[in-house]
């Protein structure tokens, strides 16, 4: 640790950098700490790119639903209302993984905590490749989302404090869940062509498998403070805190609140809109199986977005820019809801995911920014996991609403959504 001196920040400044391949960091308050060794270095990429597998595998589940969903629709014989189960259980299990994500962290650590996500979301997939009768599919979503709301929470958390780099870390974090739910469309439009549809899930056990060795072999089982040691970042010394308290301190924070609104409501937007527009362009403008790629350039927008808007955010502003995307987005859902044309609406869907990229990662950098960094970790899981209530929510009254009034209807709900999300964004405390 960096001795205190009488500097403002507290901390020892280094003025002569011994290690020509080090790079300076800076500390919570604008000072310097000492420079990262080449090792230090070596070990900070590897956990970002280990936090990259992981979220690569959200953005694949994520991505496997909408081509995969007419296909589902076919075999099981359900309706649109039924088959919108699927959300819901999904949220049930991402609102369980939020609750079990403070009081575990605490106990376990990230090292352990990103091991038993990872093996929870591998369950799920196993049960889906088996093609088992609807409610036993369905419930094995409840399994994936535990795992996914903690990884989730984890990986967030772990980049949100990191002060080397962090909000760039942060845009392309999100963009190996954008890669992986632009890659799993490709793959899933093959499997929902073909008799065992199934198969894709065990593609998908595969990954989650590899990933859960990938994190056991990179964060050694060990705790969050442990592992940002081992990068050279910055750690304070731990204040003495009651545990049970933290949840009392984070329902006391508006900045939880409103953040917590304005992601329910973008992440549930971002997945109805990746999970119904295929059937939206199968069913209402007479798109084919290859409708399936559509899905896939949504999320491969996002992901260009998330890494080449990186400047724009910067030149005008991360908070403006929310504000900028959402209302370009709008103008392009109205082109998806008005003009009856497939190639048409493609492209502006595949733009609408462009916008949308930046907004979640944004979003979390801004958290990180705003909450004290003893509760960061726990309350990004708790937004998070509301965040994928609302990833389940929303595309349930969407289904809900296609099963009642038809698949017509959803490009003008889709375009509400939009309208109230740019909306809370408003209300989000800005420092």
């Amino acid at each position: 640790m960096d001795r205190q001196d009488g500097s403002p920040t507290g901390y020892q400044k280094l003025s002569v950098v011994d290690d020509p391949n080090a790079t300076l960091l800076e500390d919570e308050l604008g000072g310097s700490q000492r420079p990262l060794s080449a090792r230090e270095e070596r070990t900070s990429r590897i956990q970002f790119y280990s936090l990259c597998c992981s979220l690569f595998i959200i953005g694949w589940n994520d991505g496997s639903t909408g081509p995969l969903l007419p296909r589902i629709h076919e075999v099981y014989k359900v309706g649109f209302d039924t088959l919108s189960w699927i959300f819901v259980l999904s949220c049930s299990g991402s609102v369980v993984g939020a609750l079990l994500n403070m009081p575990l962290g605490d106990k376990f650590g990230i090292g352990k905590m990103l091991v038993i996500g990872a093996g929870l979301q591998a369950g799920g997939f196993a049960i889906q490749s088996m093609g088992l009768p609807f409610p036993l599919f369905a419930i094995s979503f409840a399994a994936s989302g535990i795992g996914i709301s903690i990884q989730d929470a984890q990986a967030n958390g772990f980049i949100a404090i990191v002060r080397h780099e962090g909000e760039k870390k942060m845009g392309l974090l999100h963009a190996a869940y954008g890669v992986g739910a632009l890659v799993a469309p490709l793959v899933a439009t093959q499997f929902a062509q073909i008799k065992y549809w199934s198969l894709h899930y065990a593609v998908s056990l595969i990954f989650a498998i590899v990933n859960g060795l990938v994190q056991a072999v990179v964060f050694k089982f060990q705790d969050q403070d442990e592992n940002l040691l081992r990068a050279g970042e910055f750690v304070p010394e731990k204040e003495v805190e009651e545990k049970s308290n933290k949840y009392s301190q984070l329902l006391r924070l508006k900045s939880v609140h409103f953040l917590t609104l304005f992601l329910v409501l973008y992440v549930g937007t971002e997945v109805t809109i990746g999970g119904w527009i295929v059937s939206i362009m199968v069913y209402e403008r007479g798109g084919g199986a290859s409708a399936g790629y559509i899905a896939s350039g949504f999320f491969g927008g996002m992901t260009v977005g998330r890494v080449a808007l990186l400047k724009v955010n910067k030149m005008i502003g991360e908070i403006r820019a929310i504000y900028v995307y959402t209302c370009v987005s709008i103008l392009l859902q109205l082109v998806v809801w008005l003009v009856p044309s497939l190639v048409i609406n493609a492209i502006a869907v595949s733009f609408i995911g462009v916008l949308f990229g930046p907004m979640y990662p944004i979003a979390i950098s801004h958290a990180g920014r705003v909450i004290p960094r003893t509760l960061v970790t726990g309350a990004i899981g708790w937004i998070t996991a509301c965040a994928a209530a609302g990833a389940a929510l929303m595309p349930f009254i969407t289904g809900m609403v296609a099963g009642k009034l038809g698949i017509g209807y959803l490009p003008p709900l889709i375009l509400g959504m939009m309208m109230i999300m740019g909306g809370s964004w408003a209300l989000v405390p800005k420092e």
